[in-house]
Formats: structure tokens, sequence, C-alpha cells
């Protein structure tokens, strides 16, 4: 009899994109796009259009004014990852500058915010007006952050980016590391994760040969806030892209006729949104190629009805953190529904089992683990080997299977599945099979402690209209799970708190909601 192969699979070697990669640092993306097309336009968000040069430019002048400023080499130096260009200028500056960008999601709650700044030491920042009035109401808490500049005009006296003296950079400074970024904390507090250059470089390149970007690429990066991916992915194709952090559906589609985009970018939560907008069928962007998706996994009704709608397709992907971000991408040329897809040029994936960490065959679930050359330096504050065994794989703390051809499917958090009858449970899938009734608009499952099973499958959906029976939403679910999975109780709720990016707090939640399911 032959047993089931090894689930571990590769992606094709390194050297596909190695003439996309560049370096040594990640702002020669910028450099090296304006010397081979100056005029190509490169970013645009509003009325403001950059070309290639044009960004260069104003890269140059904010390394100059940034190293005046913070001086350098390595100072740490803060930045609220806002979908704007002011964004993009001063990460790119901050590289050139010599110094390393300490990159915070704008969209996080005060107290993560004095965390994550205080966590990864950062000394300075430079902060739209918005941000800046923030950070200011919490300088009290925040003892090491000594030195603030804004992009724009402030009230108070804050220097004023543009203001700034300038200082020559001095010619080919590297640092080891590039940019802090940080974990999204679903299960704790936010890790500081160090990237290198060589990080960015390889996953700029790694992303923009998965996603099919070329020179003629268009971007609409419908985002609520910047992830590097994108911006990397762009420049090392010389790709324009177009920013749009507003969830307007009428006018992201308006935008994406303007400037005839090929490759439409967000997030499940706003893809499932648009999806269900009475308005969709007159919503059409003829120069469109591809939908794409990340930060958690696409709903199949969402993409069955906008792979039907615009009729190319949508696509997902996985990535952390602490891979630069990507590590998997389906194949637009043929995604399979639910997929990952393969992992992406000089990346291998594994699954194994969450116990004893032996490595399971195809189509076994369990923990999902990475190795690659975008892989991060480390967290800060820990060794460099810390975060990863001695052969180089790193701990996802994702369940997920890989399938025959290779591809990932990613099941959920190891902190959020549990076993039920010592079947290992996965709250997602169930959620997933009661996201295919048609009057939930949105639900979320976790687990309740029983004395006889261990655990059990409990629930609470948004009901989508009046009169809606929670045991017969129960029982749709049922009937098309096993019965280790089987809902044993669901309650209708006016909404589910989740965060900017979609995701839930689902061990949060079950906390505070336990006493009364």
């Amino acid at each position: 009899m032959d047993l089931p192969r090894d689930s571990t699979t590769f992606g094709p070697p390194l050297d596909v994109v190695a003439e996309l990669i560049g370096g040594p640092r990640i702002d020669d993306l910028v450099r090296r796009a304006a010397e081979l097309t100056p005029r190509h336009i490169a970013l645009v968000h509003g009325d403001l259009v950059l070309d290639h040069a044009a960004l260069e430019a104003r890269v140059s002048d904010c390394a100059e004014a940034l190293r005046a400023a913070f001086g350098g080499p390595g100072t740490v130096i803060a930045i609220a990852a806002e979908l704007t260009v002011d964004f993009a200028v001063t990460f790119l500056g901050i590289s050139r500058s010599g110094n390393t960008s300490a990159m915070f999601n704008p969209l996080v709650p005060d107290d993560t915010l004095v965390h994550v700044l205080n966590s990864c030491g950062a000394r300075a920042a430079v902060l739209s007006p918005r941000m800046h009035r923030r950070v200011q109401a919490l300088r009290d808490r925040l003892p090491l952050l000594r030195q603030l500049v804004v992009t724009a005009d402030a009230l108070d006296g804050t220097p004023v980016l543009d203001a700034l003296e300038r200082t020559a950079v001095p010619a080919g400074e590297v640092v080891e590391t590039a940019c802090l970024q940080f974990t999204s904390g679903t299960t704790g507090v936010p890790k500081t994760v160090r990237l290198s250059h060589r990080n960015l470089l390889v996953n700029a390149a790694q992303s923009a040969h998965a996603h099919r970007l070329t020179a003629d690429a268009v971007s609409l990066n419908n985002l609520p806030s910047f992830h590097l991916m994108h911006l990397n992915a762009a420049l090392a194709v010389g790709a324009t892209h177009v920013l749009c952090p507003e969830e307007d559906r009428a006018a992201l589609v308006g935008l994406a006729r303007t400037w005839r985009a090929s490759h439409l970018y967000s997030l499940p939560v706003r893809l499932s949104r648009l999806a269900g907008d009475e308005r969709l069928p007159d919503f059409r962007i003829p120069s469109l190629r591809a939908v794409l998706s990340g930060g958690s996994a696409l709903p199949p009704r969402t993409t069955t009805v906008l792979q039907e709608h615009f009729g190319v397709p949508v696509v997902q992907g996985y990535g952390l953190a602490e891979t630069s971000p990507s590590t998997h991408f389906d194949l637009p040329e043929g995604p399979t529904l639910g997929s990952s897809g393969p992992p992406v040029a000089g990346t291998a994936c594994r699954i194994v089992d969450v116990r004893t960490g032996a490595v399971l065959p195809v189509g076994e679930r369990g923990e999902i683990q990475v190795r690659g050359p975008q892989l991060m330096l480390g967290y800060l504050g820990d060794g460099p080997t810390d975060a990863v065994d001695a052969d180089g794989w790193f701990r996802t703390g994702d369940v997920g299977r890989i399938d025959e051809a290779g591809r990932l499917f990613v099941v959920d958090r190891i902190k959020d599945v549990f076993k039920c009858d010592n079947w290992l449970v996965s709250p997602t899938e169930i959620e997933r099979v009661l996201m295919r009734h048609p009057a939930v608009a949105d639900c979320v499952v976790f687990d309740q402690p029983d004395e006889l099973s261990g655990a059990v499958a409990v629930g609470l959906v948004v009901p989508r209209g009046e009169g809606v029976d929670p045991a017969a939403l129960a029982a749709f679910a049922n009937a098309r799970l096993p019965y280790y999975e089987h809902l044993r109780q669901l309650r209708l709720v006016e909404g589910i708190p989740r965060s900017a990016t979609g995701k839930v707090q689902r061990r949060e939640l079950r906390d505070r909601l336990f006493g009364s399911l």
C-alpha cells in the first residue's frame, strides 16, 4: 500500500524574479524606475499625480530633510501607514536617509498605538496632521518619543517636513533593519517584526510575479491603510499605483474606469459589500484583469458573485507580517475556490502536527510552516533563531492543509481551533457554511466547554431581514457539516465587532459573551 506523500511544497525558483529585485535598499526600486521610465505615472491620489521622476525627486528631498532632523544611520522613525502619497514618500525617504521606519496601523485603538510606539523604541515620528493630533494627545504615555515632524502645517509649532533644513546623505549606506512592522495582535499583544532591505526587495519581486503585474498594469488600491507589498510590487515593475482608501463603491468603480485599472486590491469585508451592493449590475470595469484579496479568507459566495459579474479571476493569497508579507498566491490563470494557491517564488511550505511537529501527508490539517528569503530577521529583542527552527522553518500559528497540486487552504488560527470528541474543529469553516444561507449577513463561531465532548461549537449571527429563526440556521449548517462541527446554539445579534481589516477578536468576544451563551 502506498503511503500518502509528504505535504511539503515549493514555489518556483527565485531566479524567475531575480531581475526585479535590484537593491541594495528598498528605495532603489523607485530610483531604478525613474531611470527606466521617468515619465510613466507612479502614484495617484485624488488630484495628485506623480510620475517616477517626480516621485524619485520627492524621496531624495525627504531623505535629506530626515537626515538633517533626526540624524542616522539607524534612527527608528515611526510613520502611520495611511493610504496616501505622503506615506509612500516618507517610507522610501526614511530608507534613503539610512534610517529605520516603524510602520504602524493608523486604525488601531489608543492602547495598542501606545504599545507599538513604545515597544519599537521610536525616538521620532513623521505624521499627517490628523495622526499628529492623535499622537500628541498620548505624549505623556510615550516617554521615548522625542521629536515629531508633520507633513503639513501644524498649529502648535511642530516642525513641518517641507520647512526642514537639508543634509546630504552618505552614499551607499545600508542598515540591517530596513523596517519594523507589527503583528496584528489577534491572539495577543502585537510583536515587533524586523525586516531587512533584502526581505522587502525579494517579496516585492515575488508579489509582482505572482500577481502578474507588468509595467503597463494599473493597481487600484482600495485598502483602508497602506501595505508595503502593494507599493513595492508596483515599483518593482514600474507599474501605476492608484490610491482609493474610501469605501464609496460607486467612486471606486468610477476611479477604476478613469485610470483603466487592471488589478483591484481590496479586503474580504469590502469585496463582500461590493458583491452585495444592489448597484453591482451597473458597476463595470472593462480594463480589469483580476480582483485580488488578502488579510483573511474570502467568502466563496463573494468570489463567485464577483467572478461572474466582472468576468475576471478573483484571487486570494496568504502571508504574515513576519514574511514581508506574502508567501502564497493563487494562480490568476485558474484560481481554485477557497485556496490561497501555491508558494510564491523561492518559498517552501509544509503542514505539521500541531502537537508533535511531525510533517503531515497531503490533505491533512495541521500547522502551516513556511521557509524563504522573505522571512524576517526576527522579532525585536529576540535572537535571530528564536522564531524559526534549525532548518529555517517558521511556525505561522495558522492551521491549514495542502492539496495534491500544492495549493494551500488556510483553515484557522491555532488558538481558535478546538477539539470536539478529539476531532479538530475550525470555527472559520463552520462560518463559511453559515454564510451560504441567504438570511445570514455576518456570523462568528467559537467553542464552548462541554462535559462530554470537551468543547462544542456555538455562534452569533447577524440576520438579513426580519423573522429569522436561529434554530433553522443551525439546522441548515449542521446538515452540511460532520457531527463534531455541529452548532449546538446560535444567537441573533445586531452586529459583530470587527477591526478595519474585517478581523474578529474571537477569543475576546467569546470570553465577553460566554456567560450568556
